[in-house]
């Protein structure tokens, strides 16, 4: 267990790294865009147009990288157990019975999880079966490996909170 949860430190550092630099692009991306459209309007420089037309690509990217970025951090935020929950039971269930709550949540997020993995999978595999390319001749398939990526780390995470959580309760009952 404890080789699992340093794998997921790993994970998370590397997620981290990979956010920022992907945010980073994409500022830098954004940043350039704007700065050339405003040279060609208000400046009325001839030749940020022409450049504005060889960044064609940068808005495509960018709206990739956003999706990227949302997949990482979601997997990430769920990591910290801070991802978005609904969550009704806290309400009813008397406090002894909280740690039981996190296990089956955890466990039905794990398989809603898996659920999205294989969809998103099949989704990989259809574009990859069409061909069909993005800007810069990248096949649209290798754009959306984030898909079942991010959910097969979301789903990683979940079976490991829970089984932390089932161990907790597990040890809790032999003393």
């Amino acid at each position: 267990m404890e080789i699992l949860k340093k794998i997921e430190r790993q994970l998370a550092r590397l997620e981290g790294w990979f956010i920022v630099a992907l945010l980073s692009v994409m500022v830098l991306l954004t940043s350039v865009q704007v700065l050339l459209r405003n040279l060609h309007i208000h400046g009325r420089f001839r030749y940020a147009n022409l450049l504005l037309g060889q960044i064609d690509w940068a808005d495509p990217l960018v709206r990739l990288l956003v999706l990227w970025i949302t997949f990482l951090g979601a997997s990430l935020l769920t990591t910290e157990n801070r991802h978005i929950k609904i969550d009704f039971l806290s309400g009813i269930l008397p406090s002894g019975w909280l740690p039981f709550r996190e296990v089956i949540l955890c466990t039905a997020a794990a398989l809603v999880c898996g659920f999205m993995f294989g969809g998103s999978l099949e989704y990989v595999k259809v574009e990859y079966d069409a061909g069909t390319a993005l800007f810069l001749g990248i096949p649209s398939w290798v754009t959306q490996l984030i898909l079942p990526a991010g959910f097969l780390l979301m789903l990683f995470r979940f079976l490991l909170r829970a089984a932390g959580e089932l161990a907790t309760l597990t040890r809790g009952r032999t003393r």
